[in-house]
């Protein structure tokens, strides 16, 4: 080795690994920040007036773009580092310079270019997009042409396997992102469980129907208009609902919905009123102060139903299927239970925990209990796809109607059927296996 090495073109090449080097680390970091940070944080930023997190929102928006661009770069820089690092080794080292050179770049790039950077970019997300989306928005601006004849490259390719690119698929994927999120957060502690049963209960207005919580009809309480006034009035007071249908001749033909107050307004004013006889009530129909029933089909979904509620100021809607036969009830406190949990008042009737729990570790639950209440109750993940209680799950799974005492295994749960009312499985014990 002469000291004619180390002249002018060796430092020049060492200043230009080392610059090389840096760049490296700064598209590994920037890759890194602008993957990993939340947009809803950057969002929350730039809102505060943070151009460089509006920036950065703005280059996540197309991902393959992004990291198309942030990767050629990093891939010049490293490819120009090593074809230099070579040359300069073997100048120095002869022969051995190119595997001198390899185990050197190797442990530079790892370092200095991967770790370090990627690290920080991960724990200062946000931060670090923000700072770096300025510069790699110029990177993204002259790569441009020759990522968008790469993106044609490589959807032709994937094309030819069946996989299809979809840039705003993150778009569709933020509510099972903040599921997830909520999952997390809860097996960590973070996030306690009514917390996350609330949130994800509002995320799920839109996916489930009324037809999945409503009051099925075989529970309804209904009033016959043909029945004598003083009947009617006795029905309405021992009843704990406020409002109840209307029906003559046949359950099935509902002519009205009849609220408490109406009705006691009505009769108050046939005895106490200015015309008022005692005779007076022999006479009351009940349909003159019966409202109007309001028909919802089964297959709506609960969002739109709570908007349809609170459009209309009413919290009552009887449900039909698509031949209009009555298949149930619902309510806006039925939706609303179905974000914050069971609502109850001094006038709901006393009724026994849903589930129970016995001392040899089986859950007694009623049979009519919905499957995603049970899952709430216990935290598990039994399926809802095939039926909406776990009566209904048993049903389907037995493909049978059980007797008493008969026992099944599935989803990795015992299932005996405890008690039985004519076909319905009125109670059920459960216990994970």
């Amino acid at each position: 080795m002469t000291p004619t090495v180390f002249d002018t073109a060796f430092w020049i090449t060492t200043g230009g690994i080392l610059v090389l080097l840096i760049l490296s680390g700064f598209f590994s970091g920037s890759e890194t920040a602008l993957t990993a940070a939340s947009r809803g944080k950057l969002r929350a930023q730039a809102d505060k007036g943070s151009r460089g997190a509006e920036r950065a929102l703005k280059i996540t928006e197309d991902n393959e773009r992004l990291i198309g661009s942030v990767l050629l770069g990093n891939n010049l820089v490293n490819i120009l580092a090593a074809s230099l690092a070579t040359a300069l080794f073997t100048r120095v080292f002869g022969e051995s310079g190119v595997a001198i050179a390899t185990l050197v770049m190797t442990l530079l790039v790892l370092v200095f270019a991967e770790v370090l950077p990627k690290t920080y970019a991960i724990t200062n997300a946000e931060t670090a997009a923000s700072k770096v989306s300025p510069a790699i928005s110029i990177v993204i601006m002259v790569f441009a042409p020759v990522v968008s004849a790469v993106r044609v490259l490589v959807g032709s390719i994937l094309a030819l396997f069946g996989v299809k690119t979809d840039p705003d698929s993150h778009i569709l994927a933020v509510r099972e992102e903040i599921a997830g999120a909520l999952q997390l957060g809860h097996s960590e502690g973070v996030v306690e469980k009514e917390d996350r049963d609330r949130i994800l209960g509002a995320l799920d207005l839109s996916d489930r129907t009324v037809e999945e919580i409503m009051l099925h009809r075989s529970g309804i309480e209904m009033i016959n208009a043909n029945d004598n006034p003083e009947k009617i009035l006795s029905q309405c007071l021992e009843s704990n609902h406020t409002r109840l249908p209307i029906y003559r001749d046949d359950p099935e033909n509902i002519i009205g919905v009849i609220h408490a107050k109406d009705l006691l307004r009505a009769i108050d004013k046939l005895i106490r009123g200015p015309d008022a006889s005692h005779n007076a009530l022999e006479s009351f129909a009940v349909t003159d102060v019966a409202m109007t029933p309001y028909f919802v089909p089964e297959t709506t979904t609960l969002d739109d139903q709570m908007r349809e509620f609170l459009r209309r100021s009413t919290h009552f809607a009887l449900v039909v299927d698509e031949y209009g036969a009555l298949q149930g009830l619902i309510t806006l406190e039925d939706i609303l239970e179905e974000i914050v949990g069971e609502i109850t008042d001094e006038f709901d009737p006393d009724a026994e925990q849903p589930v129970l729990k016995s001392s040899d570790g089986h859950f007694v639950i009623d049979g009519s209990m919905t499957i995603r209440d049970l899952n709430r109750a216990t935290d598990w993940n039994l399926p809802d796809d095939e039926a909406n209680t776990v009566a209904g799950l048993v049903i389907h799974e037995a493909q049978m109607i059980p007797t008493v005492g008969q026992v099944f295994s599935f989803h990795g749960f015992r299932f005996e059927v405890v008690a039985r009312d004519a076909n319905r499985l009125t109670q059920l014990q459960i216990r994970p296996l």
